[in-house]
């Protein structure tokens, strides 16, 4: 493999605000409070957030709801 395509598979890929959002499905005040709470890193741009996409994921899998997690909320 060359360096030119070493370089660019690690090439950071950045996300807007709403665009994390959106993909999480959440609303953008929803997602500030991740930030804020350090769940979730952003980085601040001059005046614009962006979050890192590799980031983002790595936060989805630490949402994921373990399986027999959830029998409190199961009425019978």
């Amino acid at each position: 493999m060359d360096d030119e395509s070493t370089s660019s598979n690690l090439k950071i890929q950045w996300m807007s605000s709403n665009e994390a959002a959106e993909r999480l499905g959440v609303t953008t005040a929803t997602l500030y409070r991740f930030i804020d709470e350090g769940r979730l890193p952003a980085y601040r741009m001059g005046r614009v957030i962006r979050l890192k996409e590799s980031e983002l994921e790595d936060f989805e899998r630490t949402c994921r709801i373990q399986p027999g997690s959830l029998s409190h909320l199961i009425q019978e």
